[in-house]
């Protein structure tokens, strides 16, 4: 008889299958139907599980007791590589009764019976098992089974569509329509791959929108000579067409304010500051729109952007009030405003546009590490090279080639005045040579020339010294982090080697110069370490010894971690980070492969898990809603008014990338006063069509197209707080427009995708 145990017994819809259940796994067995696919040990399996059908017959035939002989245990489990197989363990009677004599046994039908269903049990080796047997932590694994989309991807919780759309949110500036369904058919890891690896991708078209910007292909001497600075009268007159424009500015924003108060259907102004009741009001509506998303209201921050407090209105773009820029700047300008102008158009476009999207991204990220301030002096002419020549070539290669390219630019020379740093005794040094030539020229007995007066305060005037700027921050801002572990004589020690970087005739070709005569030739100190290089190989040596010290490794990832993973992130991961950092020398690339590739990055935490800063929110929008942009520069300004003006942040630490620096009523409210702006084709050079996008009319039913931008803009998922706001907003009338003689209300489809693209779950990413 067959043994008792959890064993049943079934057949298949064709008749050939059967399932031999065994405990808790499900096997497919069957000896004639096509998926049995025997395996090399399939013969040698067969004849000892024959031997086991046999002895399972005798036992079930005769035996001379029933305590005696053999008796089939409960089933067991045996693995052969990925698949998981079944046995039956024979377990042995006690010692006492091995050694005893089996009676003399003869065949029966049930014994054919056990031949057979042991032979087919060794057939179901090698048949295809079922994910969840094959793998028993499949079981566990959320992603949809043999879905092409995730293949090769780290094990997520994420759908397809969320895992690509948090592809395109971190490692792009979002999707663009169909462009999730084009990922998914390529699959998500080679579109990853390709990003890692940017000269891979034609990114032609975008070559030709940046055609447009003439000043991008100049060197900077022609910069200088082509954009040169104003004359006072044409300041002067600067100024009054500055005012008119500010006063035509204030009735547009007054205008849009109102838009935004009746679809808000609140009073009082909606873009900027204010402590009347109105604001309050607003305050309050905004927090409540905002209450699916905890995060982003976490803390008031002060109305503006700190990053830019104490910028005056000419240090924005160059000379431009931000909220004037398409104004300030005609086409045929020929002021220096134009090279920042075109810049932050450049930037804003290849955002947009590029395919290259991993490339724009890190861009932002290292300029933004490496900032620079484009409101001081010459540098607006020096950035165009800074970005083009410096951060560009070098976002994914060796953080040590960019830390070195970075101190030689004229950019940073000039912005942290490092080309003004000296050893204090150069200035005796170069008085006694001259000294020693002009005695020369004169001969032994010419006639000496009077000393100059001890107390000249020209001569005191024209005297360098150190600048320990650039010292500081390489070591705090651009290497080590603020807990590197230097302390102050590390920064005088790092000043000195850095000595005689400068710049060859800043105003004219603005190229980096190494002056021998202005470096320090005496034996520095930094962290515990003796540098005597000798001359420009003194900074060289200190870059080397910064890049390679641990607190490099572990302030580079954590930073990249941030941007990308969350604004606290895991520290498991930065120490993988950390680990790669220091194994590749540094290299960028690797650092991003194994971040990327990690658990942690697809995490269902980390989706959605940051706030998106005005550039990021600003180019997003454009993407999701496939508005084409023919002029950048407004988009620029709403860059600028939002709270981060491109190119503008003048303390050398850059703009920050966690939540609270961009959490304000104001910015909340302009973030939403942009997206109706630009949802609705109220926006200069940048047209948008809603219907054709959501594939809807005027004179569809409201919800049902408000569903449909939910979907389109937030894949489907809004919170119940944002779809309750989004449907009360349906009865407004700047939300459904009618005539008095129209028979039914048509809804503004403009509207409604404004409103969802401000909702809390489009600010996040």
């Amino acid at each position: 008889m067959l043994p008792t145990g959890p064993w049943t017994l079934t057949s298949s819809s064709n008749g050939l299958n059967q399932i031999l259940k065994i405990g808790r796994s499900n096997l497919y067995c069957g000896a004639l139907f096509p998926r049995v696919r025997p395996t090399p040990l399939s013969p040698l399996l067969t004849v000892v599980s024959t031997v086991i059908g046999i002895r399972h017959s005798f036992w079930s035939c005769a035996t001379s007791s029933p305590d005696q002989g053999y008796s089939i245990d409960e089933p067991q489990f045996i693995h052969y590589g990925a698949r998981q197989e079944s046995a039956m363990r024979l377990q042995e009677s006690p010692a006492s009764q091995v050694n005893q004599r089996i009676p003399t046994i003869s065949a029966t039908p049930r014994s054919f019976l056990a031949v057979i269903l042991s032979f087919a049990c060794v057939l179901s080796l090698g048949i295809e098992l079922p994910a969840s047997a094959a793998n028993p932590a499949s079981a566990k694994d959320k992603k949809p089974k043999n879905d092409p989309a995730l293949k090769g991807l780290p094990i997520t919780e994420l759908s397809p569509d969320e895992a690509i759309l948090h592809a395109l949110n971190r490692l792009a500036y979002g999707p663009r329509p169909g462009e999730v369904e084009r990922i998914r058919q390529m699959g998500l890891a080679k579109w990853v791959e390709q990003q890692l690896n940017p000269n891979s991708i034609d990114d032609r078209a975008l070559d030709a929108r940046l055609a447009d910007y003439p000043t991008l292909r100049m060197s900077t001497a022609k910069l200088i000579d082509e954009y040169p600075q104003p004359k006072p009268a044409e300041k002067q007159a600067e100024k009054r067409a500055q005012a008119q424009a500010q006063q035509e500015q204030r009735r547009s924003d007054a205008a849009a304010e109102k838009v935004a108060r009746d679809v808000q259907g609140t009073q009082g102004p909606v873009a900027g500051g204010g402590d009347g009741e109105a604001v309050q009001q607003n305050t309050a509506n905004a927090k409540q729109e905002m209450s699916d998303a905890p995060a982003l209201m976490k803390q008031e921050q002060p109305e503006g952007n700190p990053a830019t407090k104490g910028v005056g209105k000419r240090d924005v773009l160059g000379g431009a009030d931000p909220n004037n820029v398409p104004r300030a700047i005609a086409d045929d300008s020929k002021r220096p405003q134009r090279v920042v102008a075109e810049l932050g158009m450049a930037k804003v476009t290849r955002a947009i546009y590029s395919e290259r999207q991993l490339q724009q991204v890190m861009d932002d990220f290292w300029f933004n590490h490496f900032n620079v301030f484009a409101g001081k002096g010459e540098d607006r002419y020096y950035i165009t090279s800074y970005e083009r020549d410096v951060i560009q070539p070098h976002a994914f290669g060796k953080f040590k080639d960019l830390v070195t390219a970075t101190a030689k630019s004229p950019a940073m020379l000039f912005y942290l005045d490092n080309f003004l740093s000296a050893d204090p005794r150069a200035a005796q040094r170069q008085a006694a040579e001259r000294a020693a030539r002009q005695q020369w020229r004169r001969g032994r007995f010419g006639w000496p020339a009077p000393p100059r007066p001890v107390g000249n305060p020209q001569a005191k005037k024209n005297e360098r010294g150190l600048n320990e700027n650039y010292g500081r921050e390489l070591m705090e801002l651009h290497t080590l982090g603020v807990d590197g572990g230097y302390t102050q004589k590390d920064v005088t020690e790092v000043a000195r080697c850095f000595t005689g970087w400068t710049i060859e005739k800043p105003r004219q070709y603005a190229d980096f110069k190494f002056d021998d005569r202005l470096h320090d030739p005496d034996a520095k100190y930094v962290l515990g370490k003796k540098i005597h290089a000798g001359g420009m190989k003194d900074g060289e040596q200190v870059i080397d010894l910064l890049v390679h010290h641990p607190s490099t490794a572990r302030f580079i990832s954590t930073k990249l971690a941030r941007r990308f993973v969350s604004d606290n992130p895991p520290p498991a991961l930065i120490n993988r980070m950390v680990e790669t950092f220091q194994s590749s020398d540094g290299d960028i690339k690797s650092v991003l492969h194994i971040m990327i590739w990690s658990p942690e990055f697809w995490s269902r935490e980390s989706y959605r898990a940051k706030i998106k800063t005005p550039f990021e929110l600003v180019v997003s929008a454009v993407r999701a809603l496939g508005t084409d942009v023919d002029t950048p520069l407004p988009l620029v300004q709403w860059v600028g008014r939002i709270g981060e003006p491109l190119y503008q942040c003048q303390p050398p630490t850059g703009y920050s990338d966690k939540a609270d620096a961009w959490v304000n009523t104001g910015a909340l409210l302009n973030r939403l006063n942009y997206s109706l702006a630009l949802a609705g084709n109220k926006m200069r050079g940048a047209r948008t069509d809603v219907a054709s996008l959501l594939g809807v009319d005027s004179s569809a039913d409201p919800k049902a197209a408000l569903d449909r931008a939910v979907q389109v803009f937030l894949g489907g998922q809004a919170g119940p707080t944002t779809v309750e706001t989004l449907e009360k907003q349906l009865d407004n009338p700047q939300v459904l427009q009618a005539k008095l003689d129209d028979a039914h209300k048509q809804v503004d489809l403009g509207v409604v995708a404004g409103l969802v693209l401000g909702a809390p779950e489009f600010q996040r990413h």
